[in-house]
């Protein structure tokens, strides 16, 4: 191996330990029981690793009542908006139309809109938007699940737009023009032909769609009033007392609320990286 080569690999080795050091750190921490680190302090050698932790984590937070409360918001929110994006993407890429460009300036521009600027007038919007009964108790959009699916959606629609529209230009038009010439409508054009091609973007953006849906904390604590409803983050939040914290809990909890995010990107490992690398190379 030439010298340039070991100084990169010495390079990326020394920053992907650095990455990992915080997980590492705390799954140390997580297996300590608290007497240990009151007595030694966080930053000394373990005397005792237990899994008691995790069981009292996985008991006392309840994290299986707000997995599925994570559930509920993320899975709905990520395929709303990978179907939304996947149209609008459709629409702008392939064809040629006078709102085209604007349109696509529209939903990319709301990726620059912090969230927190507009949660006050949000907040009254929600509370002014009504539901039926048996999609909320509350009889609005604030307080349900519906609310935090669409803000979501409204959010990260316009980022997928913009990643979706890009590869769907990649794609020939003589695959649509042939598709035409052989009778198949629009709609048939979309599913059968142009979305098979677009796996490996969707998945991409799924896998980060699961991510950062899956660990939103802000819009359920100021758009869910109902602490049985939040998601898992907030369980996580719940575990902090007014006087007194037990990070060796807090690790072991973090941990095991992050495994679902984990399983989804191995699960999507290939298409994920194949979605990274789109356009990287040609032919």
């Amino acid at each position: 191996m030439k010298r340039s080569r070991v100084g990169v690999h010495c390079f990326l080795a020394a920053v992907t330990l650095l990455w990992l050091f915080p997980v590492l750190y705390a799954l140390y921490t997580s297996l300590r029981p608290y007497s240990d680190t009151a007595e030694h302090g966080y930053v000394s050698i373990a005397h005792t690793l237990t899994f008691e932790n995790y069981r009292t984590a996985w008991t006392q937070a309840d994290l299986p009542h707000y997995y599925l409360n994570s559930l509920i918001v993320t899975v709905p929110a990520i395929l709303l908006t990978l179907t939304f994006a996947s149209g609008v993407a459709f629409t702008v890429s392939r064809f040629s139309w006078k709102f085209n460009l604007p349109l696509l300036m529209l939903f990319t521009a709301g990726n620059l809109l912090p969230q927190q600027v507009i949660i006050t007038p949000l907040y009254r919007l929600f509370l002014e938007i009504p539901l039926p009964e048996f999609m909320s108790d509350s009889e609005s959009l604030y307080d349900s699940y519906w609310g935090i699916i669409g803000i979501h959606v409204a959010f990260q629609l316009g980022f997928c737009v913009f990643v979706l529209s890009n590869y769907m230009k990649t794609i020939p038009m003589e695959l649509n023009e042939a598709a035409m010439v052989d009778g198949a409508n629009v709609w048939r054009q979309f599913w059968q032909i142009v979305m098979p091609l677009c796996r490996p973007p969707l998945a991409a953006l799924a896998t980060l769609l699961f991510t950062w849906i899956y660990n939103d904390f802000f819009w359920a604590q100021v758009l869910m009033q109902t602490g049985d409803k939040r998601p898992i983050t907030s369980a996580l939040a719940g575990l902090q007392g007014q006087f007194f914290t037990d990070n060796n809990l807090i690790a072991a909890a973090s941990l095991v609320a992050a495994l679902p995010t984990l399983a989804v990107y191995f699960a999507l490992q290939r298409h994920f990286i194949g979605g990274l690398t789109l356009g990287a190379t040609k032919g």
